[in-house]
């Protein structure tokens, strides 16, 4: 691969990677870091980078390794001394849907709402199922660029998917009984 090919990558695919690693990395600044860091280690390998695979998906697996041992290196060197886990997650983010009209004050407070409960329930999955959702609804990828960037088989891909969606169905069941899970489950995609 070229560096203009590089290039073209990054402008094309850089944002859903970005959004993808403050995700994972729980904010604005862990996740700027883990996004320079994983275009650095893609920026050194350039010349050996096949353009004919998903680089999209390789550039995420690679994001997840570089966060991983930076989760453990921080565990190691914490692992005395009490401390928050480094796994929170906090996405800010446009409280809105895509595509929809202005609506009236009280109808976006009920949204941000809706929107910061789903993510908030979203960041309580497991680390497993956690990863799956935030692949899918926030960096875009199929199933099988999921497969391939984890490095499991495409059904459990999908099992894990399923599983995370019947998890976040019945606790936001549980906090708002009068059905509004439907609502909330739309409201993955803003993630």
């Amino acid at each position: 691969m070229t560096r203009q090919e590089f290039d073209r990558f990054v402008s094309e695919n850089g944002k859903d990677i970005l959004r993808f690693c403050r995700m994972n990395a729980g904010g604005s600044a862990e996740g700027d870091d883990l996004y320079q860091d994983t275009m650095l280690t893609l920026w050194e390998q350039v010349d050996k980078l096949n353009k004919t695979g998903s680089l999209k998906s390789y550039a995420l697996s690679v994001s997840i390794l570089i966060w991983r041992n930076k989760k453990r290196k921080f565990a190691w060197r914490h692992r005395i001394a009490a401390f928050e886990s480094y796994e929170k997650h906090v996405e800010s983010g446009g409280s809105r849907v895509p595509g929809e009209k202005s609506e009236e004050p009280e109808q976006q407070l009920l949204q941000k709402e809706m929107t910061e409960l789903v993510q908030r329930q979203v960041r309580a999955l497991p680390q497993k199922y956690r990863t799956v959702v935030y692949l899918y609804y926030s960096a875009g990828l199929k199933f099988k660029e999921i497969a391939e960037c984890l490095h499991i088989p495409e059904s459990t891909v999908k099992s894990r998917m399923r599983k995370a969606k019947s998890i976040l169905r019945t606790r936001l069941a549980v906090i708002m009984p009068d059905g509004p899970e439907n609502e909330g489950c739309r409201q993955m995609e803003d993630l």
